[in-house]
């Protein structure tokens, strides 16, 4: 892209608010980040309601240990809700609350940058 394009493009672009001093990637971060944080999100998000086992077989190669301390994680920042139901044996189901729904868009701008961006280098990745 030559100059002339270039600046046609930044010039569609509105301005970044910004802070000073305060950049909140940091916590974003410690929220969302992980290897296992967003998959588990997106699960809870798309498909709905989920009880543990369920999230197990869909998070390919979670152990039983990890994914109870990233639910537990995203239980205590707002973004999943645990419903424990009193039978036996226990039933606990988990959902997404508003905050984590709210992310939504976030990830489907994430599924349109990564096809264009693989469209454009021709990469092909294994699922």
């Amino acid at each position: 892209m030559d100059e002339v394009e270039s600046e046609k493009v930044d010039a569609k672009l509105p301005p970044l608010p910004v802070v000073v001093g305060f950049c909140p990637m940091p916590d974003i971060a410690a929220l969302i980040g992980g290897k296992w944080k967003l998959i588990i999100l997106q699960i809870l998000i798309f498909d709905g309601t989920k009880r543990f086992g369920e999230l197990k077989r869909e998070v390919n190669g979670i152990t039983q240990t990890m994914l109870t301390a990233q639910l537990r994680a995203l239980e205590s920042d707002g973004l999943v809700h645990r419903e424990l139901y009193a039978q036996v044996p226990p039933k606990v189901e988990y959902s997404a609350t508003q905050r984590a729904k709210d992310l939504e868009k976030v990830f489907l701008s994430l599924h349109d940058w990564w096809v264009a961006s693989t469209q454009c280098v021709g990469v092909a990745w294994s699922q």
